[in-house]
């Protein structure tokens, strides 16, 4: 269930409320007892980032897994640069 965050227009207390989605929101606050209760939009204390559910789930064909191939695609440029360097070194013996 989702965290929201209210505010009273009136007495200025501020709160957060475990809510269903189904439910109204609130209208009276519970410090003052006046029906000026307002829902704060704020964002999330949390991120989504990284190789979750949200980059491979839902995915078809050459979608899935874009994070992996061009992480795979860079690391196979840098063990190229590598091979190169060490060529170089090995050639002023």
């Amino acid at each position: 269930m989702p965290i929201y965050e209210y505010k009273c227009s009136n007495c200025g207390h501020q709160f957060e409320k475990i809510q269903k989605f189904s439910d109204d929101p609130l209208k009276k606050c519970p410090k003052c007892d006046k029906n000026t209760l307002n829902k704060l939009i704020s964002s999330p204390s949390f991120r989504l980032k990284g190789s979750g559910w949200y980059e491979t789930d839902f995915k078809t064909g050459n979608k899935k897994n874009i994070l992996n191939k061009e992480k795979d695609a860079k690391d196979s440029n840098k063990s190229k640069k590598k091979d190169k360097g060490s060529a170089k070194v090995s050639n002023e013996k």
